[in-house]
């Protein structure tokens, strides 16, 4: 068994680094829009990365290891379809070409990716000092399930964000996009562009998602590695996904009821798993195993519910 090393650390992050300069497209800042067979692929290559390093998991170390990779990386998958609903209705309210949509999903996950990092290091600090903060986790996902059950999904309102009203604030916005730039000269100062207040609203909405989904994780399994490479895999396939996915959002009406499904599972999964803090008769070990194909079978559901009811609707509208 292979012992994880601040080395195996440090080359999961360099390796990482160098696959985002190959996606973000180092040697080509032209703006353009992504096509559809272009984000096919790369969403490929992203979940065939990550199916190779479970791979990799399972060889290396103990028994199970791999199984809580992939059971992670599907819960972490399918919370970001979530985030991507959202981040369609923030570039809808900002009108943002496709052809600029790139650059600000391209720097939304890389600020992403610090924000998971540094909260799943507080996160596993807490769990290992105070186990009871599970207990925390588990409830909080499970009533931020149920709120999201019952939620309304409303179109963002720009003028109304409080994020968006903080920004201003601090900062000068010019009153029209510059190309892909996110800064820009407004009479002769410093000024941020209507797409740096998108990428800021990306960045926040993520945080906001992280909550619900890295305390998620962490009911699966508590190495950190596990949580934190898990994490990465799926928000590194974000963007292509959000570029697969963009034209058929419509398609996945029952999507939010499924996610809110998943997370009060994980979060009733945090309670019941056996802890130093819970009586005998409270404890219930439920397998990873189960879980991956809780929510698998969740998510599937989910899926054909609204393929199905998409269809029925177009069918009954040509009708």
């Amino acid at each position: 068994m292979t012992e994880i090393t601040p080395w195996h650390w440090t080359g999961f992050i360099l390796f990482i680094l160098a696959c985002i300069a190959v996606d973000m497209g180092a040697f080509s800042k032209r703006a353009r829009t992504v096509s559809f067979r272009e984000a096919g692929v790369w969403t490929a290559i992203w979940f065939s990365l990550a199916m190779l390093f479970a791979a990799l998991l399972g060889f290396l170390r103990p028994p199970g290891e791999a199984t809580e990779f992939v059971t992670g990386y599907l819960i972490e998958l399918s919370l970001s379809l979530d985030n991507i609903l959202v981040i369609a209705l923030i570039f809808t309210a900002f009108q943002v070409p496709p052809e600029f949509q790139r650059r600000v999903l391209v720097w939304g996950i890389l600020g992403a990716l610090v924000m998971r990092g540094a909260m799943i290091g507080v996160g596993a600090v807490l769990i290992q000092n105070f186990s009871w903060v599970l207990y925390v986790f588990g409830i909080f996902l499970v009533v931020t399930g149920v709120k999201m059950l019952f939620a309304k999904r409303t179109a963002i309102a720009p003028e109304k964000n409080p994020v968006i009203r903080f920004a201003k604030k601090l900062f000068p916005v010019s009153p029209a996009l510059d190309g892909q730039k996110f800064t820009t000269r407004l009479n002769g100062r410093f000024a941020l562009t209507p797409l740096a207040l998108v990428l800021i609203l990306v960045e926040a909405t993520d945080l906001i998602f992280a909550v619900d989904s890295v305390p998620a994780v962490f009911a699966v399994t508590q190495k950190a590695f596990i949580v934190f490479t898990s994490n990465v895999f799926a928000i590194l396939g974000l963007r292509s996904l959000y570029f697969l996915l963009a034209g058929a959002i419509g398609m996945f009406r029952h999507l939010t009821a499924g996610l809110s499904l998943v997370l009060v599972f994980i979060g009733a999964k945090m309670l019941l798993d056996p802890h130093d803090h819970a009586p005998q008769w409270f404890q219930i070990k439920i397998p990873t195993v189960t879980s991956l194909l809780v929510v698998a079978a969740i998510l599937s559901i989910a899926i054909a519910l609204s393929i199905t009811a998409a269809r029925r609707e177009k069918k009954t509208n040509h009708g």
